[in-house]
């Protein structure tokens, strides 16, 4: 069944080009169909195309379609074109001449629309509830661990003394930054398209406003032509958000693998956490961050995806939007996984205790003890020439006595000024 038919064939090969895998991708979206689709059938018994029994009956079969997909059993069968089709169709074989008036006042294009918008929402919030799960691990581990030393690099070079703590909070502060990226997504996609029809609006006198509420929008997309040129838009901006997201968790990621290996040492997971080599059996794998660094790197090229589906198409509706849809939900689906097992395997981590007197650390505090010369009376300039040139003779000796210092008086965490910061729904 497709909702555009009209009686003419179609050649099998062009059927199943045209519909690719949207049946499987649509199982995602059928419930957010059902909830539009209540809230459209209310809004035309508010204007008077369904009788208060139409929309009784209307409502009763579009709730146990939405029990079906709540229970997993809703499928959408090989002579569907797509989940809207499949739905109308259950409504008209249950209710007859009723299920066919679903589709009055609106066209497949702002059903597909509202659909998605509706889940958007719904999944970039689950998305941040999940970022904030991370966040609040990792302001813990900084709590924990904010007294331990922790060698700071630049260049890849041993550069200046850090803190696990300043470690766990930077990407938590980060973090920030990316569910303000997600915020802006939302606001993006909290726009009700539904009315827009195929693009150019509808003849009945529907109650756009009505069906917002309905849906719980906080506003409508009152141009029916923008509504329409919408679709890509959000997508790209939502490809945006997840990308930034995915970028710092496979920073986060990358720190991790590198802090394991053994040239660095400084941190560890449980057993079980790890994997092992085939041939090598002394080999602890860090693959569950090897694979967020590679998942969350993916994430990162579907904005540019989107652009190049996208760019420069005229307003209006085109096919192309169709191929928007699967990889943005792939992304949604990876970006879960990958916070849920984040969250689980950061808060196993194993904090080592590091030997600053290792001879590759000696040159760590060269900018505390220029600081000590400073503080003594000695301007910034000799004291820079001063250590830098008993480095360069070979006679320089660190001192170490004031490393807890400089953790407590330059490296202020500020835990919870950045725990106030993150966003409140």
């Amino acid at each position: 069944m497709k909702l555009w038919d009209k009686g003419i064939s179609i050649d099998k090969k062009i059927e199943q080009f045209t519909v690719g895998n949207d049946r499987e991708i649509d199982i995602h979206i059928a419930k957010y169909d059902v909830i539009a689709s209540k809230a459209h059938a209310k809004m035309l018994h508010k204007i008077g195309i369904l009788t208060t029994i139409e929309l009784e009956q209307l409502l009763g079969g579009l709730d146990l379609l939405a029990n079906e997909i709540e229970a997993g059993e809703f499928v959408i069968d090989e002579q569907f074109e797509d989940v809207h089709s499949k739905i109308e169709y259950e409504l008209t074989k249950t209710l007859g001449e009723v299920g066919k008036k679903i589709h009055t006042a609106r066209s497949r294009n702002d059903q597909v629309l509202v659909a998605l918008q509706l889940y958007y929402k719904e999944e970039l919030k689950e998305v941040k509830a999940k970022t904030k799960v991370l966040f609040d691990t990792l302001l813990e581990l900084a709590e924990t661990y904010k007294d331990n030393l922790l060698p700071g690099y630049t260049h890849l070079q041993v550069a200046m003394p850090s803190s696990f703590g300043l470690w766990f909070s930077a990407y938590a502060e980060l973090l920030i930054d990316d569910v303000y990226m997600l915020d802006a997504a939302s606001k993006i996609v909290d726009q009700n398209p539904l009315g827009s029809a195929a693009g150019y609006g509808s003849s009945f006198p529907i109650d756009r406003e009505f069906t917002t509420n309905e849906m719980e929008f906080a506003t409508l997309k009152y141009n029916v032509v923008a509504a329409q040129m919408s679709r890509g838009k959000s997508e790209r901006t939502i490809a945006a958000s997840l990308g930034s997201l995915g970028n710092t968790l496979a920073r986060f990621a990358m720190d991790v693998c590198l802090y394991m290996s053994q040239n660095f040492g400084f941190i560890s997971f449980p057993d079980e956490l790890t994997t092992g080599s085939s041939i090598m059996p002394h080999k602890k794998n860090p693959d569950v961050f090897e694979l967020i660094r590679g998942k969350c790197n993916k994430i990162q090229a579907l904005q540019s995806e989107m652009v190049l589906i996208t760019n420069n198409l005229p307003s209006g509706y085109h096919r192309d939007y169709q191929l928007l849809k699967e990889n943005v939900i792939q992304a949604f689906e990876d970006i879960k996984v990958v916070l849920d097992i984040f969250s689980f395997s950061i808060a196993q981590i194993k904090v080592k205790d590091i030997n600053l007197e290792d001879d590759k650390y000696k040159f760590l505090f060269t900018v505390d003890n220029i600081n000590t010369l400073v503080v003594d009376g000695m301007s910034f300039r000799d004291a820079y020439k001063k250590i830098g040139g008993e480095v360069e003779a070979g006679t320089y000796t660190p001192d170490t006595s004031k490393k807890h210092t400089h953790l407590g008086s330059i490296h202020n965490l500020g835990l919870t000024e950045i725990s106030r910061k993150f966003p409140k729904e």
